[in-house]
């Protein structure tokens, strides 16, 4: 998450990465919300796994706003278990960045699947795949002005 909290910091956005826990995203939970608990009132996100986290986390309690980057809405060549039964719980503000070549998320699916949320925004990149970061720049811009509007 380093270019991330980079981009995001020459933004104006104070931004901090998490180390968390591999496995499944249920247990690295807990470190994100021991996380938040230090800065209460922060907007949460992160790329793939971590925005999976992010997004249960923003599911089971308000947080100012979520940034999901690449958000894993299923398996690479599994379009058919969608990873989004706790996303009509989120009711925090929501800006989804994506690649419309993301295996892990077919631009149609996640163009249906956003409807879940009661108030989100997509972004996609044409010929991106799950990595952002050769529109880093451009997505950080994109992430600051989202969050100076909530």
């Amino acid at each position: 998450m380093t270019p991330w909290v980079q981009a995001l910091t020459s933004h104006g956005v104070q931004a901090q990465g998490i180390d968390l826990p591999r496995g499944s995203a249920e247990h690295a939970l807990s470190t994100f919300r021991s996380r938040l608990e230090e800065h209460p009132g922060a907007a949460i996100g992160g790329h793939s796994f971590g925005g999976r986290v992010a997004s249960l986390l923003a599911a089971e309690q308000p947080v100012a706003a979520l940034v999901l980057l690449s958000y894993p809405l299923h398996r690479p060549g599994h379009p058919e278990a969608l990873r989004v039964d706790h996303w009509p719980a989120i009711n925090s503000p929501v800006l989804l960045l994506s690649g419309e070549s993301d295996p892990f998320a077919t631009l149609d699916l996640l163009t249906q699947s956003v409807r879940l949320l009661p108030n989100a925004r997509l972004v996609s990149y044409p010929g991106r795949r799950h990595g952002l970061l050769t529109v880093v720049d451009d997505a950080a811009a994109r992430i600051a002005a989202f969050l100076v509007a909530q």
